[in-house]
C-alpha cells in the first residue's frame, strides 16, 4: 500500500474494480485472438473463411513461441516499471501497443500478421505484470482480504475470456478470421479508456518507488548496483555473455526450443544471482520459495495451457459438437473455463479463506499443489475422450465439459494464489521484477504445452493426456510432502492475516 486509501466498494478499494475492468477487456482482446489463432493457422487455404493451411504441428509450435513470448516479455516490462516510469504508467504504455497489434491483426496480409503478433508481445509484457502489482499495492499487509481481491480480479479476466470466446470465436469462425482479431482490438480501446478515466482512484498505486538512500530501511537499499554486482563476481558476467551463444549453438544442434530455454535460464542464473547479493537473509529464504513456486507455475501451465492448442484441436477435428441440430464452434468451448471460473470463483476462495480463519492448512503453496493435482485429474476425462473416438470415430462433448470443470477448480486453487502469493514475499523494490518473472515462467509452461501438443502427432493424444495426469499427481504430491519446510523459508509471511478495511493517515509498511 502505497498510501491512504478511504474509498471502498463492495468491500474492496474502488481502484479494484478500475483494474478489474480495465483487465476484463484487455483479456477480452488476448483469449479472443487466443481461440481463433491456431484454427486459423490450420484451417485450409480455400473456402469461405480461408486460414493459411499449416499442418497441426506447425500450428502448434506457433501457437506455443507466440503464447511463451507474451509472457516473457513481462522481465523487461517489470524492469523497465520498477526502475523508469513505474506500473501505472507502463500499463498504460502496454495497453496502448496493443490496441495497435490488434488493429493491425485485422488487416489480411501476412507481414501485418507477423507486425501485430510482435506488438502483442511486447504491449502484454509491459501490462500484464504491473496490473498484477498494482491490484496487491491495494491493500495492506497481513489483509486477508488479498486474495479475495485477486480472485476477484481473476474473475474479471475470465468475463473477459468468456466474452471473447463467444464473441470473437463465433465471429472470427463463421464470417472472417480478420474480423475476429479486429473485434478483438475494439475490446482492448475500451479497456484503456476505462483505465485512463479512473485514475482518480489509482492515485495511490503503480507510481515509481525513489528509493531513499539515506534510509537504513532494508527495503529502500539501492538496488541500481546489480551491475556493479556482477563485474565483481565474474561467474555472473560469464553466465549473462554466454547465454546467448550457448542458447543458438543448442538450438543449431539439437532443438531451437532447448536452446531458448537454456538461454535464458542462464540469463536469469546470472541476473538472480546478482539480485541475491542485495537481499537480506530473511529475503533471500522467501525468494527461494517464490523459485519453487516458479516451477509449480511452469508445470501447471505447461498442462493447462492445452486447451489453446491440443485440446483446440482436438476440438474442431474429433469431436461431436451438434446439439440439437446445430454445430457449435469449436472456438466457442474455450469460454467453458471462464464460464466455471465466474460461478465458482468466489466460492473457492471462501472456501480456502474460511479455512485459514479456522486454522486450518491452506497455505499458498498447499493451494497451488492441490490445484495442480485437481487440474492434472481432469485430463482423465481426455483420455477418456480419446479412448471414445479410437473406438467409434467421435467423442462425445460431456468429455470436455469434465475436463473444464476440473481444470477450472484446479486454475482457481493455484493461479490467483500464485499471484497474491509473490505480492506477499517479493522485495518491494524487486515486486515488479518477480511479478514479471512470474509471468515469463507462465511463458514457459505456454511453450512447454505447445511442445506436449506437437508431440502428440508421433506418441497419440491418449499417452499425452494420461502422462500429464500421471505427472500433475506425482509433483503435486512431492510439493505438499515438502510444504512444512518451504513454508518455514517464508518466516510467517502468510501469518496473522486478518480482514481489514479503511485505514487512517499512517503509511503503512508494504513488503510486496
Amino acid at each position: 500500500m502505497e498510501g491512504k486509501v478511504t474509498k471502498e466498494w463492495m468491500g474492496h478499494p474502488i481502484g479494484l474494480f478500475i483494474l478489474f475492468f480495465t483487465e476484463m477487456w484487455e483479456r477480452f482482446s488476448y483469449y479472443g485472438m487466443r481461440a481463433i489463432l491456431v484454427l486459423y493457422l490450420v484451417s485450409t487455404t480455400g473456402g469461405d473463411n480461408p486460414g493459411l493451411g499449416w499442418s497441426n504441428s506447425d500450428a502448434l509450435a506457433l501457437y506455443g513461441w507466440y503464447t511463451m513470448l507474451v509472457y516473457v516479455m513481462s522481465i523487461p516490462g517489470g524492469i523497465i516499471a520498477d526502475k523508469v516510469i513505474g506500473q501505472k504508467r507502463s500499463v498504460l504504455v502496454g495497453g496502448l501497443i496493443l490496441c495497435a497489434g490488434h488493429g493491425i491483426l485485422a488487416i489480411e496480409q501476412m507481414w501485418a500478421f507477423y507486425t501485430g503478433l510482435l506488438l502483442i508481445i511486447f504491449g502484454v509484457g509491459m501490462l500484464k505484470p504491473n496490473i498484477s502489482t498494482m491490484v496487491g499495492g491495494l491493500y495492506q499487509q497481513g489483509d486477508v482480504r488479498r486474495d479475495k481481491g485477486f480472485t476477484i480480479f481473476y474473475i474479471g479476466i475470465n468475463l473477459g475470456a468468456l466474452l471473447s470466446s463467444l464473441i470473437v470465436g463465433y465471429v472470427g469462425e463463421t464470417i472472417g478470421w480478420h474480423y475476429g482479431f479486429g473485434l478483438a482490438g475494439i475490446g482492448m480501446l475500451l479497456g484503456q479508456v476505462i483505465y485512463m478515466a479512473g485514475q482518480k482512484h489509482l492515485a495511490q498505486v503503480g507510481n515509481l518507488v525513489k528509493e531513499d538512500k539515506t534510509s537504513s530501511s532494508e527495503e529502500t537499499e539501492d538496488a541500481s548496483n546489480l551491475l556493479k554486482t556482477m563485474v565483481k563476481h565474474p561467474w555472473m558476467l560469464i553466465l549473462a555473455a554466454i547465454s546467448v551463444p550457448a542458447g543458438i549453438f543448442v538450438g543449431m544442434q539439437v532443438n531451437s526450443t532447448l536452446g531458448f530455454f537454456l538461454a535464458v535460464l542462464l540469463f536469469l542464473f546470472a541476473f538472480f544471482g546478482a539480485m541475491f547479493k542485495d537481499l537480506t537473509k530473511i529475503q533471500k529464504d522467501r525468494v527461494m520459495v517464490i523459485f519453487i513456486s516458479f516451477l509449480i507455475v511452469v508445470v501447471f501451465w505447461g498442462a493447462f495451457e492445452q486447451a489453446g492448442g491440443l485440446m483446440n484441436i482436438y476440438t474442431m477435428e474429433k469431436t461431436n459438437r451438434v446439439l440439437f441440430g446445430f454445430e457449435i464452434p469449436a472456438s466457442v468451448f474455450q469460454s467453458v473455463n471462464a464460464l466455471f471460473i465466474i460461478i465458482f470463483g468466489t466460492l473457492v476462495a471462501s472456501f480456502w479463506a474460511k479455512r485459514k480463519l479456522k486454522s486450518k492448512e491452506s497455505s499458498s503453496l498447499f493451494k497451488m499443489a492441490v490445484g495442480t493435482i485437481i487440474m492434472g485429474a481432469g485430463f482423465l476425462f481426455m483420455t477418456g475422450a480419446t479412448a471414445q473416438y479410437e473406438a467409434t470415430g467421435s467423442s462425445a462433448m460431456y468429455w470436455l465439459i469434465f475436463a473444464y470443470l476440473f481444470h477450472t477448480i484446479g486454475e482457481l486453487c493455484a493461479s490467483p494464489v500464485a499471484l497474491s502469493f509473490i505480492t506477499k514475499l517479493a522485495p518491494v523494490k524487486y515486486a515488479s521484477i518477480m511479478m514479471g518473472t512470474y509471468f515469463a515462467m507462465t511463458g514457459f509452461g505456454n511453450k512447454l504445452a505447445g511442445f506436449l501438443g506437437e508431440s502428440a502427432s508421433d506418441l497419440g493424444e491418449y499417452t499425452i493426456f494420461t502422462g500429464i495426469a500421471v505427472f500433475c499427481a506425482i509433483f503435486g504430491f512431492l510439493i505438499i510432502a515438502l510444504k512444512k519446510r518451504l513454508k518455514q523459508l517464508t518466516h510467517g509471511a502468510e501469518d496473522d492475516e486478518v480482514e481489514m478495511h479503511s485505514f487512517d493517515e499512517e503509511v503503512l509498511d508494504n513488503n510486496i
